[in-house]
């Protein structure tokens, strides 16, 4: 089966996608429990932007061998 579509269809299509996703997005937000961080939570999000921000970061393949895969 060949499927023939110009530049514009194709536009149109991925357009239409996003929104979809954007959709997808909003619900997932509406159902999911809104958690409010403790004060501890939020000291530990502040230092860790702080970190980022300074450069400080590890890779997420790293943190996982060291966290969970270790073998």
């Amino acid at each position: 089966m060949t499927v023939n579509a110009s530049k514009e269809e194709l536009k149109i299509v991925l357009e239409k996608l996003d929104d979809i996703q954007i959709d997808l997005m909003r619900l997932r937000a509406m159902l999911l429990p809104q958690i409010e961080p403790t004060d501890e939570e939020k000291k530990e999000i502040e230092a860790s932007v702080k970190q980022f921000k300074k450069g400080q970061w590890t890779k997420l393949e790293d943190l996982t061998k060291e966290l969970c895969c270790k073998n």
